[in-house]
């Protein structure tokens, strides 16, 4: 059986506009962004001289649309771009920009044609904060959508049945090259102890992929003469919602409290593994998660790679991870580690891939535990193949 391109594809009820795009995730690589890129097939008989637009938007949303102010229901478009897409604006040919687009154009039709958008470099990533268990229907997430429908023009009001709405990603993936692995050290004095006790920690490299396993290589002298009762290793995410409040929430997402013990005059060196995944950190309120396209397909979030001199404040939700290292002796002695936590940037199609048969899919809306099932709103997954 012969590999295929799966081509993801959704009409409206009305049949008047159809959106189809051979990929979801769009990779930021900091410097440049993947174009989006797909093709609209219309249905001229059904428009009955009405236009077809399409429309790429990027919002921060804090609540459903339907709760009042009291609610603190909040709503902002961080970018929105609009395309006139039929009828055309500029021949077929210069507007198709990719090897795939001329493949669905050739497969779909006269009555089929292309759109492109350019990411600005400056846009937040998709990542939303876990809703808890009681929190039905809250929701606070940075998202993307393309948005086909047809109308009178752009101003003019579109039905429901005129419109196609699509999730889609914009993700990073870690870069190539990884800094230097951190370490630090502290050095502590005790009130009637003559020595210190010194402490260090450090991991063995700054980069880790998820679900890879973390190790925390601490080492501690303890020259005073107090006693360390317990060394607690934990890693830590923290996301900041920099676009209208600067809140942090900071939660740990692997801990460890080992119970290990130091006395005084003792030294201790030795590695402890945390593994932080999201499925040990489900129903945690406030658990910053990557953009979901279906229920099972996300992760705790990815670390911000955050280009110069953008402006924080219109990225939505800013993520980064750090290790704590802390030893308790009737109060603690404490240090943090940075470190980054991504993806791996996966394999580049082949250009000979493009020649693989084409198979189209379903786009079928996914929910996050607690929104509630709104047609105008959710997230995007693949269903049932269909032709």
């Amino acid at each position: 059986m012969s590999p295929k391109n799966v081509i993801f594809k959704k009409m409206a009820k009305d049949k008047s506009v159809g959106v189809y795009m051979a990929k979801r995730d769009f990779v930021d690589h900091v410097d440049s962004v993947d174009p989006v890129d797909g093709v609209i097939l219309v249905d001229p008989e059904v428009l009955k001289g009405k236009k077809a637009f399409v429309q790429l938007s990027c919002t921060f949303r804090y609540g459903r649309e339907d709760m009042d102010v009291m609610g603190i229901a909040f709503r902002k478009e961080i970018y929105m771009a609009n395309r006139q897409v039929y009828p055309p604006m500029q021949d077929k040919e210069q507007s198709t920009h990719t090897k795939m687009q001329g493949k669905l154009l050739r497969k779909l039709g006269d009555n089929a044609f292309p759109f492109f958008f350019e990411f600005p470099d400056n846009l937040p990533c998709s990542v939303g904060l876990q809703p808890g268990p009681k929190d039905s229907g809250k929701h606070c997430a940075v998202e993307f959508e393309v948005k086909a429908f047809s109308a009178e023009s752009q101003e003019a009001k579109v039905r429901k049945r005129s419109t196609v709405r699509l999730m889609i990603r914009k993700v990073q993936y870690a870069p190539e090259k990884s800094g230097t692995a951190p370490s630090v050290e502290t050095t502590r004095d005790f009130v009637m102890s003559d020595k210190p006790l010194h402490l260090e920690a450090s991991l063995d490299k700054e980069t880790y992929y998820h679900g890879e396993p973390i190790n925390v290589c601490v080492n501690i002298t303890n020259s005073s003469n107090k006693n360390v009762k317990n060394i607690i290793v934990s890693v830590d995410q923290v996301a900041t919602v920099v676009l209208y409040s600067n809140d942090s929430y900071v939660r740990a997402v692997a801990l460890e409290e080992s119970g290990d013990a130091v006395a005084a005059g003792a030294s201790l060196k030795k590695v402890y593994t945390l593994t932080p995944l999201l499925v040990c950190n489900q129903e945690r309120q406030g658990i910053a998660l990557d953009g979901k396209l279906k229920h099972e397909d996300t992760n705790l979030a990815s670390s911000s790679i955050v280009k110069e001199g953008v402006l924080k404040e219109v990225l939505g939700i800013l993520v980064s991870y750090r290790v704590m290292v802390k030893l308790i002796i009737g109060g603690e002695v404490g240090v943090e580690l940075p470190l980054t936590l991504m993806h791996p940037k996966p394999d580049l199609v082949r250009e000979s891939e493009l020649e693989e048969e084409m198979v189209f899919e379903e786009f079928k809306r996914s929910y996050l535990k607690g929104m509630a099932d709104d047609e105008e709103e959710g997230n995007v997954s693949t269903g049932d193949a269909a032709s």
